[in-house]
């Protein structure tokens, strides 16, 4: 077994569901790749976090402050990649971003709830 950090990509569902509620499952999950693995985000993928975390729904659980708080230190601990190739093979359009992100780091995970 290799010593080497892992890539890691999550998808949104996964980090909005790490931001809202520490200690549940996606939040261990993140905190160990962000550790021990080597956490990749793409401007697509980033955009769509942002979009999603700033909905209202979420303010019974973080501020607004602490949602972005959350964002600016995942931007911190991970590294942004640009895609260069579109795949279309998701059932789901909207996650094709993923694929192609997991594609262009060379990615060995991708962390989703789907």
């Amino acid at each position: 077994m290799s010593n080497r950090p892992r890539c890691v990509v999550f998808d949104t569902n996964t980090l909005v569901s790490a931001a809202l509620f520490e200690h549940s499952k996606p939040d261990q999950a993140l905190r160990r790749a962000l550790k021990l693995d080597h956490v990749v985000l793409s401007p697509p993928t980033l955009d769509e976090l942002a979009e999603v975390l700033e909905r209202g729904k979420f303010d019974r659980y973080l501020t607004p402050g602490e949602r972005e708080e959350f964002l600016e230190g995942l931007i911190d601990r991970a590294t942004v990649v640009e895609p260069v190739e579109s795949i279309r093979e998701s059932r789901d359009p909207k996650d094709d971003k993923f694929l192609e992100l997991a594609v262009k780091a060379n990615a060995s995970h991708i962390v989703t709830g789907d």
